[in-house]
């Protein structure tokens, strides 16, 4: 893929009903599956697919003033990640380090096309499980296990 047609890819996603909404352009920094303990208690689900992108790259497309339909808090543990929650349907949607100038989106509220898949997966789907430590379920794929970020921690798998 060129650079020009890199710059052009986008990934437009919203909460579960629709009050808020963003966009990102670009091909991610990471994309993994996440089975922190975190994740596991907000999506009530064994892990989620992670994918983030520099903070340049994000932008909610929602009405303005974009504050009114969110509430924003930060993780009690990690106190420079702020997610951003729905006021209406109570959906997370998103979440933004203050020390990496990164957002992270869930790959489950991406837009998708007639047949019910995400838009562009190939691009932007997991390239390994991270936090597998802390995983519910083991997963038998290919895809690199790691004790935390991928690359940055211990392989376990």
């Amino acid at each position: 893929m060129s650079p020009t047609a890199e710059s052009e890819i986008v990934f437009r996603g919203s909460c579960y009903c629709s009050a808020i909404s963003y966009v990102v352009k670009g091909k991610p920094i990471l994309s993994a599956y996440c089975h922190c303990t975190l994740c596991q208690r907000l999506a009530a689900s064994p892990c989620v697919a992670t994918v983030h992108f520099p903070a340049a790259a994000f932008n909610w497309t929602h009405s303005e003033p974009h504050e009114d339909a969110f509430d924003m808090y930060p993780v009690a543990n990690k106190p420079w990640k702020n997610r951003f929650r729905c006021k209406s349907c109570g959906a997370c949607v998103a979440s933004f380090s203050t020390t990496k100038f990164k957002y992270s989106v869930w790959a489950g509220q991406l837009e998708r096309n007639e047949e019910g898949q995400i838009k562009n997966w190939d691009l932007i789907k997991p390239t390994a499980h991270m936090f597998y430590g802390t995983r519910m379920l083991d997963f038998n794929d290919d895809l690199p296990k790691w004790e935390g970020y991928e690359g940055q921690s211990k392989r376990l798998g």
